[in-house]
């Protein structure tokens, strides 16, 4: 993996760890020389990683459309900012741009960007890993709605594999360096109902 994107939140949130593990993975990422994709901003979590990455010399793209630019504080001091239009095509530039993605706790802007990825990998239009850093238990709750997903017949289980989990950094890259995506057709047949 040469870039990975990252999708966080533009605040820190009340729990401290969750900053901690957001500059952990930031100078890890430069470690193993690996170029941050992220959303462009200097504030939160956002903001955490991209200042962590930066300060070990790695290479940091925001993408960030411009009507967001004063609201989330666009970063001055990234290697390249890249201005868009749309929430649509921040996603669709962060993707192009990375080899994988990893979510960190965030709102409902990280849970969209997050399941959109998850969606187009499902519909076979990217095979690329993504993975959660379950910091603290943050994601427990969408883990078990996940698992609800499969036991009621939603999802399928082989689609529910695509997401790798872990509250290990170094544990999480490993999973997604060793990722292969299922191949599991979209649609069911109707003896599969």
């Amino acid at each position: 993996m040469k870039a990975i994107a990252v999708f966080c939140g533009s605040s820190t949130g009340k729990n401290e760890n969750y900053k901690k593990q957001a500059i952990l993975l930031g100078q890890r990422l430069v470690q193993k020389n690996i170029d941050l994709v992220y959303g462009g901003a200097k504030v939160g979590l956002m903001g955490a990683i991209a200042e962590a990455a930066l300060n070990e010399g790695g290479k940091v793209i925001g993408v960030l459309p411009t009507f967001l630019k004063s609201k989330e504080i666009a970063h001055s001091e990234l290697t390249q900012l890249i201005l868009v239009e749309s929430m649509h095509e921040r996603k669709t530039r962060m993707h192009e741009m990375s080899d994988g993605v990893i979510a960190l706790p965030g709102g409902f802007g990280t849970m969209e960007e997050l399941f959109e990825m998850l969606t187009w990998s499902q519909l076979g239009l990217h095979q690329k890993p993504i993975g959660i850093l379950n910091i603290d238990g943050f994601y427990n709750a969408l883990i078990s709605l996940l698992d609800n997903m499969v036991e009621k017949g939603l999802l399928k289980p082989k689609n529910r594999e695509m997401l790798l989990i872990d509250d290990n950094i170094d544990s999480l890259l490993s999973q997604m360096e060793q990722y292969v995506a299922p191949y599991v057709p979209k649609w069911i047949d109707e003896e599969d109902t």
